[in-house]
């Protein structure tokens, strides 16, 4: 019996992972693109963005952290019109025309205390949904940045359903787009954007035009630091001086600096968010917690399943 509990147990754990930053279902490698009249992502290549809509169009993006929350920009919701039950989040897709999407409500808007509009500091919001998600190989949850981040990323990407094209509002893609960026220095940036703070970051790409625009507000800039490994959101899509402007980078919420008001706020609400667990896989929780259950060699409880799991087999 002891024996068939242990491969009872093996086979319910083997595939179930908590863990985050992972893309399952996506298998193609990077091609490279932009948002600005850009390239159709790949179906599950960003499983943790999320449409976040009103009246059930999409508006801005948002990020999965955890089965309950989802954390976007402030300035997405800075509307003291807007009450939770006028949001709805789409996920698990990249057609916001499915004609099967999953939609979860809202039934907390938490917007930072010190977000400021003027300058666009403090740029970061979190949503409560209303249900659990389940996760797939569609829906997963993002890894948040360990501080401090890694000086460098081997990878960076945007993606959403934002304008493709700068000032025109009816080029809204219902399909996910995407594009690579790259991490421009503070100190340099800084002198091209004045009001950047230290809660921001920069991102954009040489000589080029990929860029977010608008849309595309609160997804996340996620980056790996090796290829195969998890995905972290560093960044939240917050501001820029246009859209697609060439060796123009577009400015970010510098997601490491909020850990600790992510934890507080969540804890406050009822529906702790832990980062480390998120980081574990589930198949190894599942197995250290049973291997917990079992009786300690030598005590009655192991030698009478000894002695069952003999008279199973002989």
């Amino acid at each position: 019996m002891l024996l068939l509990s242990v491969l009872l147990l093996m086979s319910q754990a083997k595939g179930a992972y908590l863990e985050c930053g992972v893309r399952p279902i996506f298998e193609g490698g990077p091609q490279y693109s932009r948002i600005i009249e850009g390239m159709e992502a790949e179906v599950g290549e960003f499983p943790w963005l999320v449409s976040i809509q009103t009246r059930n169009e999409h508006f801005c993006g948002g990020t999965i952290i955890n089965e309950w929350w989802i954390v976007t920009a402030a300035h997405c919701l800075f509307n003291e019109e807007l009450i939770p039950t006028d949001l709805s989040v789409v996920l698990g897709t990249n057609n916001l025309q499915s004609p099967s999407l999953e939609i979860k409500g809202v039934t907390t808007i938490v917007i930072h205390k010190d977000f400021k509009n003027l300058n666009m500091d403090n740029d970061i919001a979190l949503l409560l949904l209303n249900s659990r998600i389940t996760f797939s190989g569609l829906k997963e949850p993002i890894c948040t940045p360990r501080k401090p981040s890694p000086s460098t990323w081997h990878e960076c990407w945007v993606a959403g359903w934002g304008q493709t094209k700068t000032d025109d509002r009816n080029s809204m893609k219902t399909d996910l787009m995407k594009a690579p960026m790259i991490i421009m220095d503070w100190g340099k940036c800084s002198k091209l954007f004045p009001k950047l703070t230290e809660n921001m970051l920069c991102a954009g790409y040489e000589n080029e035009s990929y860029d977010a625009c608008q849309g595309d507000s609160g997804g996340p800039l996620v980056c790996t630091i090796e290829p195969g490994k998890n995905w972290y959101q560093v960044g939240i899509i917050s501001w820029g001086r246009s859209c697609g402007k060439k060796n123009t980078p577009g400015i970010y919420t510098l997601l490491e600096n909020y850990s600790p008001w992510i934890k507080k706020v969540t804890e406050i609400e009822g529906r702790p968010y832990n980062a480390e667990k998120m980081r574990m896989p589930l198949q190894n929780k599942l197995m250290r917690s049973q291997a917990s259950e079992f009786p300690e060699p030598g005590s009655p409880k192991f030698r009478l399943l000894l002695c069952l799991l003999s008279y199973m087999l002989f």
